[in-house]
């Protein structure tokens, strides 16, 4: 680029001119032309990006610290700093945007063009596959599977010459397992994760009244295992009844008989209990038309929450009296000591809910990041690239329009850089005009000095007057 001194050295101060106005100082850089011949280019090659400010060209203040700190003006609120930066958001996205001039004289670059647009709708697809999967994983997402229990007994003979006391007694072991059948996940679950509880009930005249019983139930610190396992003394057949309560997720609940019938549902969630008496309502038209908030109930309605009419919002107060736990699920089972039997497994299949495995590929997709840096870098590529490509046409310009009329380019120059000095320094007026003596021999320059004259006239009069108000006083 090229670089020009004013020929003549300015005064420091002006008649005329703003005591705090700052003049441009000797040997300022300038470089090529602006607007005229460029369009509106973002950084001139005489200028260094970084050092102005692209508002206003006016020298920017040093690194980490701001343009209000430099000035003593308050630093901006986050909503001012959340709307910049969503602007400079928007200045990015559109600085990946060939300008039209440089599609014009590179055709081949429209084919940038077209994959920026395809990016634009992929963009949009995936994120509203995005917000489709965030919906999709606030509801449950479960599905129906087969587990199957394993049921079996050993029995250990007593020994006469046994040295402990256990192998002396006669005694029976139960066994209780199961594994999901066709289970495509690797990690497996274990078995007691599928249940709330777990009664085995043995006979009560064979063990008494206080030690017929055997129970499990879930607490916050249980540690989950593949089975379990009861061993007890006894040389007979023992009946015994196994109670599976399962853990369901979200809990569900046994409706009330009457309300089941209504309803057509036995154990469900309640949301899904309050959907079905919802559906029930608009089927029937129950909901009042004057008074949309509330239910005028039929008879069978009215048998089951003993009331002719009531408000929506009154239903999950009055469902909790109808809702009762589910019932277990209950196994007879008959632990055999013949040796002829003690190979025998009984199997039974339970139907459970697991979540869908599709969940938490969902989940790992919303949480991944992988990818997520390498696009940034090639953005952050790609901006650089038409930063480059921009500035190159600027340079491009500029040596075309000096080589066809180099006189006429350099005057055009002078008087563009001579512009922005005076935006960059805030100078008021015209300072090629002032310097000259010729401007203070115009009409209008004996009015300035009468009122010049007049107002320091009337500022030392009210001096005056101050000054002898507070002698008098």
């Amino acid at each position: 680029c090229f670089c020009f001194t004013p020929a003549t050295p300015l005064p420091t101060q002006r008649p005329g001119m703003p005591s705090g106005a700052r003049m441009p100082h000797q040997g300022a850089p300038m470089g090529p032309p602006g607007s005229p011949y460029m369009g509106s280019p973002a950084v001139r090659p005489g200028l260094a990006p970084a050092g102005m400010e692209p508002a206003r060209k006016r020298a920017a203040p040093p690194p980490g610290q701001s343009q209000a700190q430099s000035q003593g003006q308050p630093v901006p609120t986050a909503p001012a700093r959340s709307r910049r930066m969503y602007s400079a958001k928007r200045r990015k996205m559109a600085d990946k945007i060939l300008p039209q001039r440089i599609r014009e004289l590179v055709p081949e670059s429209q084919a940038y063009m077209d994959l920026l647009a395809f990016e634009r709708k992929l963009d949009q697809t995936i994120m509203r596959k995005r917000v489709d999967i965030q919906e999709a994983l606030k509801r449950p997402m479960k599905q129906k599977r087969k587990l199957r229990l394993y049921i079996s007994n050993t029995f250990n003979p007593a020994k006469p010459d046994a040295e402990d006391s256990d192998g002396s007694i006669a005694s029976w072991e139960l066994r209780v397992e199961g594994k999901l059948l066709d289970d495509p996940s690797k990690q497996k679950r274990k078995f007691s994760s599928f249940f709330k509880s777990l009664v085995i009930e043995l006979d009560k005249d064979l063990y008494g009244p206080d030690n017929h019983l055997v129970e499990w139930h879930r607490t916050p610190t249980t540690q989950e295992t593949d089975g379990f396992q009861v061993k007890r003394p006894g040389d007979l057949s023992v009946r015994c009844t196994l109670l599976l309560m399962l853990d369901y997720q979200p809990p569900q609940f046994k409706l009330d008989p009457r309300l089941a019938r209504l309803l057509g549902l036995h154990t469900q969630s309640r949301s899904a209990i309050v959907q079905a008496l919802w559906q029930y309502v608009k089927t029937n038209r129950l909901q009042d038309s004057h008074d949309k908030e509330y239910i005028n109930g039929d008879k069978y309605f009215q048998q089951i929450f003993d009331c002719p009419r009531l408000k929506f919002s009154e239903i999950p107060q009055r469902l909790t009296a109808l809702l009762l736990p589910p019932d277990p699920i209950v196994i007879n089972h008959v632990i055999s000591v013949d040796p002829s039997d003690q190979k025998k497994t009984a199997c039974y299949d339970i139907d459970v809910e697991v979540e869908e495995p599709l969940k938490g590929q969902m989940s790992s997709f919303l949480l991944s990041t992988a990818n997520q840096q390498e696009i940034s870098a090639l953005d952050s590529k790609i901006h650089e690239t038409i930063e480059s490509i921009n500035q190159l046409k600027i340079q491009r310009d500029f040596m075309l329009s000096f080589s066809r009329d180099p006189k006429g380019y350099i005057q055009d120059l002078l008087c563009s850089q001579s512009r922005d000095l005076k935006v960059m320094t805030d100078v008021a007026g015209n300072p090629e005009e002032e310097r000259r003596a010729e401007f203070y021999h115009q009409p209008w320059s004996q009015e300035a000095v009468s009122r010049y004259f007049y107002c320091k006239i009337q500022q030392r009069r009210q001096e005056l007057e101050q000054s002898l108000v507070v002698r008098n006083t």
